[in-house]
């Protein structure tokens, strides 16, 4: 008896230091990382670690009553291969009194551009602060707003394409809990908020958390002006006044899926362009208005069935989400089709999807002003756990 109880104690003490080590390891800080642009730079090779671990950090001036963070953290690439995506967090200086952990939003930014000079953490005007992530933070939300696949560290960015961006905008929302700076605690609600391309970030993130992301409590999603078909979005804008943003998504589709091949396609006055602008912010867009495809090809890339099989492959509604959401566009958008957010609406109500939604007399730019009180309050009902309005 005497030895069996001392193998008992001992035993005890093993378990007790391990779970002691073993929790010293979680929280553990991640290093802080370096000033400047070697920030963005990943150590090489990256880490071992679970998507949305944070691979470094450094603290950011204190604004309007809030921390940030900027983050390097691990997430997937369109293709599924493990990298590391930059971002920030937000957190307000006010304690959280509400019930249960602080709330954690995770901001899909809207087209900044393809070059790293462009990254939401680097880009100025943020023109989303102070329309809705103010808001956001003066409700003592905390919100994480990823960078997304290879805007501000190496490699191209894939612009549009969603499972590259639902994956990072998925992974901010984790990495705020992994990051013990922010003091946030996981298993809290989480919300995924966007317009335009954010609008497409925020519902594949939706869309793609049921299986990617199940510990994650997702109360609810936003997503507005939504590139939900790439194909009637490409079509509506060549010839458009919107034809820059064609040429953009040209260019991050042909990063994420290298089999694509772009340049074989392109005449001279395309090489040039590809070339020359993958370094591109969104104010260089519109320079392109009213071109077309065939101005820069040989022969037209989207109509090949290559091109056609990654297209339908980004077609949002294939994986309706779990949480409710509000999908709203302006009647007059002149950049992505009313007509395709109707389908992807008719699509998630069919499914079963709790789905609120709203059209506002505006085009695509002044749309996201109109809509920014409707979504902030719908994300604050969801959070204080009001039942979820259907207009299905």
């Amino acid at each position: 008896m005497r030895k069996r109880s001392l193998w008992t104690v001992l035993l005890a003490v093993v378990v007790t230091l391990s779970s002691t080590v073993s929790a010293g390891a979680v929280a553990a800080d991640p290093p802080r990382g370096p000033d400047g642009d070697a920030f963005y730079t990943p150590p090489s090779p990256l880490p071992d670690g679970a998507d949305g671990d944070v691979v470094r950090w450094r603290p950011l001036p204190d604004s309007g009553g809030a921390k940030g963070y900027l983050v390097l953290y691990r997430s997937r690439s369109a293709t599924d291969t493990p990298i590391a995506v930059s971002g920030r967090v937000l957190v307000p200086a006010a304690p959280w009194t509400g019930a249960g952990p602080r709330p954690i939003v995770s901001v899909a930014s809207g087209t900044r551009g393809i070059g790293d000079r462009c990254a939401p953490s680097k880009f100025q005007p943020d023109y989303e602060k102070p329309l809705f992530v103010d808001a956001m933070l003066s409700r003592g939300w905390a919100v994480a707003i990823t960078d997304y696949e290879g805007l501000g560290t190496p490699g191209r960015h894939t612009y549009v394409v969603g499972r590259s961006e639902g994956h990072t905008v998925i992974d901010a929302a984790r990495a705020a809990t992994r990051l013990p700076a922010a003091g946030l605690a996981p298993g809290g609600p989480v919300a995924f908020s966007g317009y335009s391309q954010g609008g497409g970030g925020a519902a594949w993130a939706g869309e793609l958390a049921p299986s990617y992301a199940p510990e994650l409590h997702v109360a609810g999603i936003t997503a507005g002006g939504t590139p939900a078909n790439l194909d009637v979005v490409a079509k509506n804008l060549d010839g458009g006044v919107g034809f820059g943003f064609l040429l953009l998504a040209s260019l991050g589709l042909d990063a994420a899926y290298p089999e694509l091949n772009l340049p074989a396609y392109l005449n001279d006055r395309g090489r040039t362009l590809y070339a020359t602008q993958q370094d591109a912010c969104v104010d260089a867009v519109f320079g392109y208005a009213f071109g077309h495809i065939a101005d820069y090809t040989t022969s037209n890339p989207l109509t090949t069935a290559k091109w056609q099989a990654r297209l339908a492959e980004n077609e949002l509604g294939a994986h309706p989400p779990q949480a409710p959401v509000f999908l709203f566009h302006g009647s007059l958008d002149e950049i992505i089709p009313l007509s395709q957010a109707q389908t992807l609406r008719r699509e998630y109500c069919a499914a079963g999807v709790d789905v609120k939604w709203g059209t506002y007399l505006g085009e695509h730019v002044t749309t996201l002003a109109f809509s920014a009180g409707d979504v902030v309050k719908y994300l604050a009902d969801r959070f204080a756990g009001k039942p979820a309005h259907s207009d299905c």
